[in-house]
């Protein structure tokens, strides 16, 4: 089951141009038809909740109506069909998607992947002892840099059942644990992406299912910061970070969003393959990151402490 990883996330919302505003300011282009996509294409979607070509709700406050999963080809897309429609009604549109639920009643679709490949440069870095990342004179701290998000990197799920929302998408879909959170529900990778994880989910209620969060990734650390102090000025509430996790290693800076689900900027994932063993730990505060900061306002040598003007 060659699946890439989530190509779009579509969402019935009760305020668009509020929506709207946040998916600009946070860096999205914004496309035809509520579309806002990061460099790769990858995207969110947003309309009107009472739109009739959306997908049914959740019978939960959630505004998230479908996910979108990309995969490599036509021939993957085939056997996910064969697959899928031993047990489910599998309706197939005239451009070939295939939409379904999953075993957890989230509304799926799977397409031919949309994804715009990217060559784009890394995050440059000087580490003594290593040959330098960044030439002689060029500057490392540009706050006029541009910091878009480049591909979409994950969702997190709540959950009823993390066993039955995991176990769909490893035996039916090919997916793989890579590191797992006792009692609260797994990170996993698909077959055709190494990135740790694109899907996570954490047991929760019935009434609390849904979409807690969507993430792109950042070029680097400096970019997922410059990002997201940006947001800050401009008025948006930071839910959590910046910091990093634990599981998965990457950086992270979440924000509260009109969308109904916090939108995080991420940056350097871990990369795993065939041959890594997953690590099970409880959750709590320090499994969930190595380190987290706190965002105040800027000071200078000579003023009095921060926070303290």
């Amino acid at each position: 089951m060659r699946i890439i990883g989530p190509d779009e996330l579509v969402f019935g919302v009760d305020n668009l141009d509020a929506c709207k505003d946040f998916l600009r300011d946070y860096g999205l282009a914004e496309k035809d038809g509520g579309k806002f996509e990061a460099l790769d294409g990858t995207a969110l979607t947003v309309r009107e909740k009472d739109d009739a070509d959306l997908p049914p709700p959740l019978p939960t406050a959630t505004m998230l109506r479908q996910t979108i999963w990309g995969v490599e080809d036509q021939d993957a897309l085939d056997e996910i069909e064969a697959e899928l429609s031993k047990d489910r009604t599998v309706h197939k549109a005239a451009d070939g998607t295939l939409s379904c639920a999953d075993d957890s009643g989230f509304q799926i679709a799977l397409r031919v992947t949309s994804r715009i490949k990217l060559d784009l440069p890394a995050e440059m870095i000087n580490s003594p002892g290593a040959q330098p990342g960044r030439p002689a004179n060029v500057i490392g701290a540009n706050e006029d840099a541009e910091a878009k998000p480049r591909t979409l990197s994950h969702v997190v799920y709540f959950v009823p059942d993390m066993d039955i929302c995991a176990n769909f998408y490893i035996d039916r879909l090919g997916f793989v644990v890579t590191d797992k959170f006792t009692n609260s529900g797994p990170f996993l990778r698909p077959q055709s992406n190494d990135d740790h994880h694109v899907l996570f989910m954490i047991q929760t209620p019935d009434y609390m299912q849904g979409l807690e969060h969507v993430a792109f990734h950042m070029q680097g650390p400096t970019e997922l910061m410059l990002a997201g102090s940006r947001m800050v000025k401009k008025g948006y509430e930071s839910f959590w970070g910046p910091g990093r996790h634990k599981f998965g290693s990457n950086w992270f800076w979440y924000f509260n969003s009109p969308i109904g689900a916090h939108v995080e900027y991420d940056a350097d994932m871990d990369k795993h393959d065939g041959d890594w063993t997953e690590r099970e730990a409880p959750l709590s505060k320090e499994a969930a990151q190595i380190f987290l900061f706190e965002n105040v306002e800027k000071w200078a040598p000579g003023g009095p402490p921060p926070g303290d003007e």
